[in-house]
């Protein structure tokens, strides 16, 4: 009796004992941060800068390199990958992908952001720089490069590895550069689901589900991380990114994300920055006009912005920027493989991002052939709001807009006070008022704006 009542402490003490190194490692690997993407502005932060495993949050960076060899065209949305014999053998999550067999490009990045396939992480590696830890090392030299200071990656799919560590800032860095470097690529991260091969698979992020306002971005989980989330939410014109590490289980880590971004969005309603109604017109906001900044952004080709709602999508409905939209057969051996598809020489991403202009809109004879005209798509109480909001407006554009530039303009107004006006300024005539009209269509208040309105440039 004596004995099995002592075993029985015994057993106690060694459950309450690694309960609580247990409840002290998942107090450890938390973290969080909150961030105004519009402004920077950190509005929470708890471990922010501390070293945590990524998990499958390591795919926003390999998806990083991939829409940066898009843009440099090293790779093509249609081109087929082919699968090696260590892809086809890497362990969930996968899509099951055999050696010999080839995958689009466009399909390994639906399947990289809805499954979160570490198979096919290891196809794009190995298509773009050889080995997958080559491909780790630039990865890690990209991301020192976007100021993710405390990253380093040692695989492209964030499987267990020692030296694989980041943080919730560096993350939230990452993801902020995902949208504002490729915004003709970032809707992918709103997929919620598409289907490959007679199979649909679900994406993991399902706050693209339940919380408005939604559009990407990644989830992670491996034993040493915990669940990991990255989250982008727009709501009236401002983006809040929030990054949660080390999540007890998934429900409760998008619980906590919820109430993460429910506090960042009334900080900044409390911080006043508020969007002014357009005002119709040849001027808008009649007043002295100083010109605060001007940046010349040039648009890619086909360049969209995120989607506000989550899409759904299948392999034949994947997003498509020109580029054919079957997906061709799987061929089974080497020797059979088509000539893109055959085994592609290492594509070592450049330092810089290549920017591809839009196309030439046509000019009618008796139009106005000079490029001083321009649109306005909001006027704020603040810069940096402004600046979003006309970087927004050139990204969702669906017509090409080729010398387009974010101009921010600064009014004072007695009534208002002081008044920044978003615009997108160096077009000709039928450019701004097809800009304009297709803008409309798609819910985005705009205002024509011709060239005796703007300011000087």
């Amino acid at each position: 009796m004596f004995r099995k009542s002592a075993f029985a402490l015994f057993a106690l003490l060694v459950t309450v004992v690694f309960a609580g190194l247990s409840s002290e490692s998942a107090q450890a690997r938390y973290a969080s941060i909150v961030v105004d993407a519009d402004t920077g502005q950190v509005l929470h932060a708890v471990n922010a800068d501390t070293r945590n495993y990524p998990a499958s949050l390591t795919k926003m960076m390999t998806l990083y390199m991939v829409f940066d060899a898009l843009e440099n065209g090293k790779l093509r949305l249609d081109q087929q990958l082919p699968v090696s014999k260590r892809a086809a053998g890497m362990p969930p999550s996968k899509i099951g992908l055999k050696r010999g067999e080839t995958i689009s490009v466009r399909n390994a990045i639906l399947a990289l952001v809805t499954k979160s396939a570490n198979d096919v992480a290891v196809v794009v590696a190995e298509a773009l720089a050889g080995k997958e830890t080559t491909f780790a090392q630039v990865m890690t030299k990209r991301a020192r490069s976007l100021g993710m200071s405390r990253t380093t990656f040692r695989n492209a799919s964030g499987l267990p590895n020692r030296g694989q560590k980041s943080t919730a800032r560096d993350m939230s860095r990452l993801a902020k550069a995902l949208m504002s470097d490729f915004p003709q690529h970032y809707h992918f991260f709103a997929v919620s689901k598409f289907s490959y091969k007679g199979r649909t698979y679900r994406s993991h992020n399902k706050l693209l589900r339940s919380y408005k306002g939604t559009d990407g971005i990644k989830t992670g989980y491996i034993r040493a991380s915990g669940f990991n989330l990255v989250s982008s939410v727009e709501r009236q014109n401002r983006r809040i990114i929030a990054v949660v590490f080390g999540g007890k289980t998934s429900k409760s880590r998008d619980r906590h994300m919820v109430k993460l971004l429910d506090r960042g969005f009334k900080k900044i309603a409390s911080q006043g920055v508020k969007k002014i109604p357009q005002v119709p017109g040849r001027n808008p906001f009649q007043a002295p006009v100083v010109t605060l900044q001007i940046a010349a952004v040039p648009p890619a080709a086909t360049q969209k912005a995120a989607p506000k709602q989550p899409v759904d999508l299948t392999a034949a409905q994947a997003p498509n920027t020109g580029t054919p939209k079957t997906e061709p057969k799987a061929i089974e051996t080497a020797a059979a493989l088509p000539k893109q598809a055959r085994p592609v020489k290492p594509l070592m991403p450049s330092s810089q991002v290549a920017a591809v202009d839009g196309l030439e809109t046509p000019i009618r004879g008796d139009e106005t052939l000079t490029n001083d005209w321009g649109v306005q798509v909001g006027a704020f109480s603040r810069f940096s709001a402004a600046h979003s909001s006309a970087r927004s407006a050139l990204a969702e554009a669906p017509v090409p807009l080729r010398g387009a530039k974010v101009a921010v303009q600064r009014v004072d107004s007695a009534s208002l006070g002081t008044i920044y006006r978003s615009q997108l300024t160096g077009l000709y005539e039928k450019q701004a008022r097809d800009a304009c009209a297709a803008l409309k269509a798609i819910d985005i208040d705009c205002v024509l704006v011709q060239p005796e309105a703007q300011g000087s440039n």
